[in-house]
């Protein structure tokens, strides 16, 4: 498990909470959502971003599609979607199966 955040998760994090930060500060022009081009190039971009930094994790896809939605986009959900990866990945063993596996294997879960 690792013990320390790579710079990658880093950046995610910095990214994130920079790009929900801009949408709350400049709200008139993120508040139309899925209407202001404004809006959808800065979603575009984290989304290309924090994909490009952490792979690709399913979380993203709702916090994209809320960031759609006029007034839901002043939600934290980019932050919220890398913090969770984050705690995901970091809670994984390396080289530990899935506790999905075990379940199917027969193995005990500890």
């Amino acid at each position: 498990m690792p013990k320390t955040f790579s710079g990658k998760m880093i950046a995610a994090g910095i990214v994130a909470l920079l790009a929900d930060f801009l949408q709350v500060l400049l709200f008139p022009l993120f508040f139309e959502g899925g209407v202001s081009p404004i809006n959808d190039a800065l979603d575009a971009g984290v989304a290309v971003i924090l994909t490009s930094l952490l792979g690709w994790h399913w979380v993203f896809l709702p916090s994209a599609l809320a960031e759609l939605v006029p007034g839901l986009d002043m939600a934290p959900f980019w932050s919220t979607a890398v913090f969770y990866v984050l705690f995901k990945q970091k809670k994984e063993v390396p080289g530990a199966p899935p506790a999905e596996l075990k379940r199917v294997s027969g193995q005990p879960l500890s």
